[in-house]
């Protein structure tokens, strides 16, 4: 057994004998170059298509090792072809990166490396429900249109990027004020990311689902949102002034203002949280996201 442990030690020496400054920093900027890589494409849709091919290696490997020979075929025919499959998929990610780069997004990116940024305050998303119930509420009376959109696990970067980045307060009276008829942004969607109002006159895609006559764009681009991630998207229409919430490709229409609170809650705070807690234990290990 210690002959054993001995070996074991002696080849891990051997291994830092020939380890040089040269292999260091090739370690590291392949490190470097695959955090930048992910920190881009977790903002866009590609990260799930990421997440796909993950979980059909991993299906692959079980597959393999069950001696599966008719599945083991399909998959290694995927996989052989997998370079210029990744190119097909993720060519506009792959030209996000470079474009990022050249705007200086990926050296904001190392910089976090070093300072990662701080979990988020569990009072600011509760403010961001409530000035979002309050103004929905005030526009349902004046039958204003709105339309928004609050982030969750999937980032909503390739959203972002189609509006305005505001990254301010959230409060009741701006919300309003951007979805006055008169201003440039009410016609888009506001993003709310970690209890901010992040972005507005956001584009959002359409459903392809057929949907009843009565709803309207707004209805229709909520959701096509909530189909293709996880946001919960609320919607004031403009012709009823009723309110709407989508979630996983559902509308839930004519909900009271109880019922928006109710869902909001239930989706962002914690069970059994007040205002006083530090932090959501949802996004304890998640950081605030550099401005684009």
């Amino acid at each position: 057994m210690l002959d054993a442990i001995m070996d074991y030690v002696n080849r891990i020496l051997s291994v830092f004998s020939t380890f040089t400054l040269t292999d260091f920093l090739d370690i590291a900027l392949v490190a470097i170059v695959i955090y930048i890589c992910v920190r881009i494409l977790r903002e866009t849709r590609a990260m799930q298509l990421a997440k796909g091919i993950a979980f059909m290696v991993v299906i692959y490997l079980i597959v393999n090792a069950l001696q599966m020979e008719a599945s083991s075929y399909i998959f290694r025919s995927i996989f052989s072809n997998i370079l210029i499959i990744a190119v097909v998929i993720f060519a506009p990610e792959f030209r996000n990166i470079l474009e990022q780069i050249g705007k200086g997004s990926a050296r904001r990116s190392l910089k976090t490396i070093i300072h990662s940024g701080v979990a988020v305050e569990l009072a600011e998303i509760e403010n961001s429900i409530e000035a979002v119930i309050k103004a929905c509420s005030n526009m349902s009376d004046n039958k204003t249109g709105a339309l928004i959109a609050f982030e969750k696990d999937t980032l909503l970067g390739n959203i972002i990027d189609s509006g305005t980045v505001l990254n301010a307060k959230a409060s009741r009276a701006l919300i309003e004020n951007i979805f006055y008829p008169k201003t440039p942004l009410h016609d888009g969607a506001m993003v709310i990311r970690n209890g901010a109002i992040y972005a507005a006159g956001c584009i959002l895609p359409l459903t392809n689902k057929n949907v009843i006559s009565s709803l309207g764009t707004r209805h229709r681009a909520a959701i096509g949102l909530s189909e293709e991630s996880d946001a919960i998207v609320v919607v004031v229409s403009e012709e009823t002034g009723a309110i709407s919430v989508a979630r996983s490709g559902v509308l839930k229409s004519n909900i009271s203002d109880g019922d928006l609170r109710d869902i909001l809650k239930s989706e962002f705070l914690p069970g059994g949280s007040s205002s006083d807690d530090k932090i959501l234990a949802r996004l304890v290990k998640r950081v605030r996201k550099n401005e684009k």
